[in-house]
């Protein structure tokens, strides 16, 4: 407190001097000034701890780009599968909304043209339905001149196609969901290499040297981590879709093949 009551004398003896060359009182004051002001200097890098140069944002508070670039370069094709699982994920949910259709009503309409011998209505208004069960319906309606036998392998053939259609983009959800691990645990091995070679090349082991490495290890996992596992979650959902729709076709092609064969005893009688 002195030295500060100190200070603020000497500082208003001088804005309140007249102006002129200084005499060697003026000089002397100004000495005293001066180390007045460099001992609140040192006093003031006293109070900073050593080793403590600036403070540094840990990894917890940083924001997504900052650990994008903490992550190292295998946060890249981290951010690829990250992007296909999306893209693939969205265009699966979006078509699979498009295909469902309620197919009770739709067998029981379309059982009411077959029923009436309309079997070209039966066929157009396969064709109006979008889906996998109006389209193996169509198949076997094209072919049932040629008999019951032909119209269930139309059925068959038709099943495999809409089937292929239905399973496209899921082996890329299962890969992403299994290589986006692999990549954060590569990444973690590549963060933990270069940890332990900072340490070998530093002669004074420091927290600071390994804390970058090891920072890049545990973000790479945990990206990882954070893709694979709602990505595994999209690609089992699509497998339950894709089995209700193959329970729709089984039940749809059943239908029709009774449908037309009962027609066909009818016609006989």
């Amino acid at each position: 407190m002195r030295k500060f009551l100190l200070l603020f004398f000497v500082l208003t003896a001088l804005v309140w001097a007249q102006p002129g060359e200084p005499g060697p009182q003026e000089t002397a004051d100004q000495e005293i000034a001066a180390e007045i002001e460099e001992e609140q200097t040192e006093s003031a890098d006293e109070n900073i701890p050593v080793g403590e140069e600036v403070e540094r944002v840990q990894s917890a508070s940083m924001d997504l780009p900052d650990l994008f670039i903490a992550g190292g370069n295998f946060m890249y094709p981290l951010l690829l599968s990250l992007l296909i699982g999306i893209a693939v994920t969205v265009e699966r949910f979006i078509t699979y909304g498009k295909l469902k259709i309620d197919v009770g009503p739709f067998l029981e309409k379309l059982g009411g043209f077959i029923r009436k011998g309309d079997v070209k209505g039966a066929e157009e208004f396969c064709e109006r339905t979008s889906g996998p069960v109006a389209a193996i319906l169509h198949a076997g309606l094209l072919r049932h001149d040629k008999g019951l036998e032909a119209v269930e392998k139309a059925v068959e053939s038709s099943g495999g196609i809409e089937m292929a259609y239905l399973e496209k983009g899921i082996v890329v959800l299962a890969s992403v969901s299994s290589i986006a691990p692999m990549l954060g645990f590569l990444g973690t091995v590549s963060g933990m290499i270069k940890a332990f070679g900072e340490i070998a090349a530093a002669k004074n082991v420091e927290a600071s040297l390994v804390a970058g490495g090891i920072q890049e290890a545990l973000i790479t996992t945990a990206t990882g981590l954070v893709i694979a596992i709602p990505i595994q979650i999209s690609h089992n959902y699509f497998i339950s879709r894709i089995g209700k729709f193959v329970i729709d076709m089984e039940e749809a092609s059943i239908f029709l093949v009774d449908t037309l064969s009962e027609m066909e005893h009818l016609k006989q009688l």
